[in-house]
């Protein structure tokens, strides 16, 4: 089973589209993913078409030692599964405070699912101690990056936190991609962005590049992911690409050193 992580503490990002479209993705070439939402927003949630509301999820797992079995539910895609996040998850960095080794609580619920074979894990917004026990569980982590003007905003900090997890929680995580979301071909400064990102990380990021759709900015409200809502459009097709790139790139299992990665 592989572990991947979906982070940038920079929200608006495409971290919960990229999450559900490439879980959804990887089932379509024939894998058992489950999506695991540790994020208060619990946009994973709604996005697969699962209420908020649901009184066992993620906090259940984490806070209560619940297992994880017990919080595991369906989506409309049969392969992919989905942990629900919730309201209460909004105090859930701070209960985790005084709690015994707060770091590894995912880390530990998740040795219960070898029935998958890729668990992707949609973080909150911030570097906070949800955010460290995903890194903690983690075996790769993915990257959104937005086609805009402060793209590389942020980058410098996740990758030190991304580091210090490396060295003190889990040794084996790497960096796997950074992903390039919301491309407009049309704009000229997304071009530039795109140019200035491959510049710093040209290893890291992608050839497979999300484009900005009408479609894909629906398929959240119809509880879908775009492999289901419009399984030909431009994004779909971008989303099977990543999918078969992150796929070769965990066979291929190729370290990434971070050190020096910005200037």
């Amino acid at each position: 089973m592989t572990v991947l992580v979906v982070s940038n503490q920079k929200g608006g990002v495409g971290k919960t589209t990229t999450a559900i479209s490439l879980g959804a993705a990887i089932v379509e070439r024939g894998q058992r993913v489950l999506i695991v939402d540790l994020d208060p927003q619990a946009n994973a949630t709604s996005g697969l078409g699962i209420s908020k509301e649901r009184a066992n999820g993620i906090y259940g797992v984490l806070l209560r030692e619940r297992p994880l079995a017990e919080a595991i539910v369906p989506t409309a895609l049969a392969g992919l599964d989905l942990v629900p996040s919730g309201p209460e998850m909004a105090g859930a960095e701070v209960e985790l405070v005084p709690v015994m080794a707060r770091e590894y609580r995912l880390r530990q619920a998740l040795r219960g699912t070898a029935h998958y074979d890729t668990v992707i894990i949609d973080c909150p917004p911030s570097l906070g101690l949800l955010t460290i026990n995903a890194l903690a569980a983690g075996d790769g982590v993915v990257v959104p990056v937005q086609c805009e003007y402060y793209a590389l905003e942020g980058l410098a900090q996740l990758l030190a936190t991304i580091e210090a997890v490396r060295e003190r929680l889990n040794e084996r995580l790497e960096v796997l991609a950074i992903v390039l979301t919301m491309e407009d071909r049309r704009n000229r400064l997304s071009m530039q962005v795109i140019d200035e990102v491959r510049k710093h990380f040209p290893k890291l990021v992608t050839r497979a590049r999300i484009p900005r759709t009408v479609r894909l900015a629906e398929a959240p409200s119809h509880g879908k992911p775009i492999s289901l809502y419009d399984p030909h459009s431009r994004a779909a097709r971008a989303y099977a690409d990543l999918a078969r790139e992150l796929l070769s790139r965990l066979k291929a299992r190729e370290p990434i050193a971070l050190s020096g990665a910005i200037a």
